[in-house]
This record gives C-alpha cells, sequence and structure tokens, in this order.
C-alpha cells in the first residue's frame, strides 16, 4: 500500500505543482470568500508565504508585456452582442508569464504558461481574459481546494507530500481525473508561440435573450516542432529571449477558437473537458507585434481580471471563476501599495 501510495503521489504531484504555478490556489476559494470562511487577504497572504517578493505578482510574478491587435473576422457576431467580435482590429495589451511567485525563477522551470490580454481601450468596453496551458482545473469547490492544499503539503520530517494522504485525497476526488490524464499527456512545447492557452473556465456569449455558453482557447498559428527547447537552457530568460527574437522576424499569431457547449455539458463544472466534437468557431487572430520588459510595459498596471467583460459576454456561476476577481484585486493592491512606497524612498 505505502509503495502504491508513493507511485500515487510521484505521478499526480502535478496537481500541486498546477495549483502553485497557475495561480489555481485562489481560485479554488470561492466557497469561502465573503463566507466567512477565507478571506482575499488571508489567501494572499498564503500565498506570500511570510516572504513576498514586494511589488510583483504575488503569483505568475514573472512575465512580460505584449502588445498587439485582436483582429475578429465576425463569425460570433451572431452569438454576441459585444463589438469586439464585429469584424476588424481591437489593440491590446497583453502578457505572457510562468507559474509561480518568484520574479527571478529560469523560464523552463515552470509547467504552467498562461497568456493574459486586456482587449479594447475603452472601459465600457474593454475585455479581459487569463489563459492557462491546463485546459481544466483539478477541483470545483472551495472545500475541495483546501482539502488539497492539506493534502499536498509538505511533511516536515521530508520535505515533501506525504503519499498516504494524496492517494487518500485522489481517492476522495475523482473529478481529479480530467486534470491528471492531461498532465500525463502533455508536454511543454519549444516556444510560448507554439503553446495552447485555454480559459479554463466557461462564459456566456449574449446577443438579446440569447445565452451560449463557451469556452475559448488561444491556438498557435506556428508549428511545434515536437522536440522541446533547443536553446540555452542555462539561459533563466530562455524562452522569454526566443519569443522576443521570433517577434523581430514577424508577429506572433494565434487563432481565438471558442468551443460552444451543449445542454449536455455544465458550464459552471471547470473539472470536465467538454468532448472533442463539441462546434468550434474561430472568433479571429490575436496578432502580437511587440514585446518589452514588464518593468518598462503597460501589463504591469493590469490585473488581467477575467471577470471583466463587455456588453455581450457575461459569467457562469462556476464558483471557482466568481472568486478570481476578488484575490486578483487584493494582490492588486499590496504591489501597487509597495510600488508607492518604493518610488517615495528614491
Amino acid at each position: 500500500m505505502a509503495q502504491q501510495s508513493s507511485s500515487l503521489a510521484l505521478r499526480y504531484g502535478i496537481i500541486a505543482v498546477a495549483v502553485g504555478g497557475l495561480a489555481l490556489l485562489f481560485y479554488g476559494v470561492a466557497n469561502g470568500l465573503g463566507q466567512g470562511r477565507v478571506t482575499a487577504q488571508q489567501f494572499v497572504d498564503f500565498q506570500e508565504g511570510g516572504n513576498p517578493h514586494l511589488g510583483f505578482r504575488r503569483a505568475h510574478a514573472k512575465g512580460f508585456c505584449l502588445a498587439g491587435e485582436f483582429v475578429a473576422n465576425g463569425e460570433l457576431s451572431a452569438y454576441s452582442s459585444a463589438t469586439i467580435f464585429q469584424p476588424g482590429a481591437t489593440p491590446f495589451v497583453g502578457r505572457i508569464s510562468i507559474g509561480g511567485g518568484n520574479p527571478t525563477a529560469p523560464d523552463l522551470a515552470s509547467g504552467v504558461r498562461s497568456l493574459a490580454l486586456s482587449i479594447g481601450d475603452k472601459a465600457n468596453l474593454r475585455w479581459q481574459t487569463a489563459m492557462n496551458t491546463p485546459p481544466v482545473m483539478p477541483v470545483r469547490t472551495g472545500q475541495a481546494f483546501f482539502e488539497q492544499m492539506n493534502a499536498f503539503r509538505p511533511d516536515p520530517e521530508t520535505g515533501r507530500p506525504n503519499p498516504e494522504r494524496v492517494a487518500a485525497f485522489l481517492a476522495a476526488h475523482p473529478e481529479t481525473q480530467a486534470a491528471r490524464e492531461w498532465q500525463a499527456s502533455y508536454t511543454a512545447t519549444e516556444s510560448y508561440a507554439t503553446e495552447t492557452y485555454n480559459s479554463i473556465n466557461a462564459f456566456y456569449l449574449v446577443n438579446g435573450r440569447q445565452r451560449q455558453a463557451v469556452r475559448w482557447a488561444a491556438v498557435p498559428q506556428a508549428e511545434s516542432h515536437g522536440r522541446g527547447f533547443e536553446g540555452d537552457r542555462d539561459d533563466p530568460n530562455a524562452l522569454q529571449n526566443e519569443f522576443m527574437a521570433r517577434l523581430d522576424v514577424a508577429p506572433v499569431v494565434y487563432d481565438l477558437v471558442f468551443t460552444l457547449a451543449t445542454d449536455a455539458d455544465d458550464e459552471n463544472d471547470p473539472t470536465v473537458r467538454w468532448p472533442a466534437d463539441r462546434q468550434q468557431i474561430v472568433a479571429g487572430q490575436i496578432v502580437i507585434h511587440s514585446a518589452t520588459d514588464q518593468s518598462e510595459g503597460l501589463c504591469n498596471g493590469i490585473n488581467f481580471d477575467p471577470l471583466v467583460l463587455p456588453p455581450g459576454m457575461a459569467a457562469t456561476n462556476d464558483q471557482i471563476l466568481q472568486a478570481r476577481s476578488s484575490v486578483y484585486a487584493e494582490s492588486y493592491r499590496r504591489r501597487a501599495r509597495e510600488h508607492f512606497y518604493q518610488q517615495g524612498m528614491e
């Protein structure tokens, strides 16, 4: 039994890594926020672990800024009244990042990569989306999240999660299966430009009285060679430098692909992958023209709250999605305050 439990812990330990790297930690507090259990302040305290990197995001601390445009083709106009989906180009500020709270971590050390966009220059029409390489969440409720934290916390004697505790958690939470299957099949590509980034949570497209549940993904037009990163693996900024070198040659482009739910799909459950036969619509292209260090770019002042939605889009009742805004805001307040004090000391 101990050998089996150890194997499970090793094989599925990625769930703990994904939680920390994706900032999925704060997604899971949905059941607690505002209900007297866990506050956004308490959760960010947990993220910091008593040793915050002042002035940086508490999750996805390492990244760089992007600028470009979303070029819509009008294919979603029948489903959403959002002007952003009408044919034409809308500018965006974006950010590519890796998981974790260390702003100096090596690019190749993280198993999670992220693409965040703030599309539109008018506040009342802006759309923000924070996408990640995993397509699903391991758990769907706050209670399960805290059980997961407990299960994967390091043992004081070994510095590693207790395999029996991990095995017990996985046995009690079969909803982690999709996340485990994805991780078992996932191989990081050689470039940020060749990854697929997923919305994970579902949202609604709204047009009058019509409401359609969707998820979306940024699907790269550049093809991966399938061999992984082949440059200088000792360079802590290896992926960032590779991406910027690409931009010196041509824009980096992703198709923005929407998947439409049917009545058989639960849009409020982020742990379940929708079947591959669901209808998909390419809404247009994400075209990245330039990138810059986050200390110099506009993205540093954006918290990429995924509940910033334009008219014609709406949030689902996904418990985890509903929690994100409060914790994003708390993290933003802390680093903004730190920036203020740092500037006052200069």
